[in-house]
């Protein structure tokens, strides 16, 4: 099974930008969309953003369309989340996850272990 490590969380202000990175290992990772979530303090996990197999197709949560982007290199097995104009309420812990279907983790899925975001105002 895919084993996925998430990276590049961190604190910023509100206006700035982060790169998360998702490297994954151990299984056809190329094969498979692949999403990020975030879990808010007291929320639930929440879908953020999702991409194809192959890069070309990609989806957003509509609070963070237009300020998230979501790539793939299939070369290097990783996944990335540019954020740019983020916002307080935007922190959370971001977790990477695969295969997906739609906007949910299929039950044979893989998540990692997250990483940390905070933006303060």
């Amino acid at each position: 099974q895919v084993q996925l490590v998430e990276s590049g969380g961190g604190e910023v202000q509100a206006g700035g930008s982060l790169r998360l990175s998702c490297a994954a290992s151990g299984g056809t990772f190329s094969s498979y969309a692949m999403g990020w979530f975030r879990q808010a303090p007291g929320k639930e996990r929440e879908f953020v953003a999702a991409i194809s197999w192959s890069g070309t197709s990609t989806y957003y949560a509509d609070s963070v369309k237009g300020r998230f982007t979501i790539s793939r290199d299939n070369a290097k097995n990783t996944v990335y989340l540019q954020m740019n104009m983020l916002k307080p309420e935007d922190t959370a812990v971001y977790y990477c996850a695969g295969p997906i279907l739609g906007t949910a983790v299929v039950t044979t899925g893989a998540w990692g272990q997250g990483t940390q975001v905070t933006v303060s105002s």
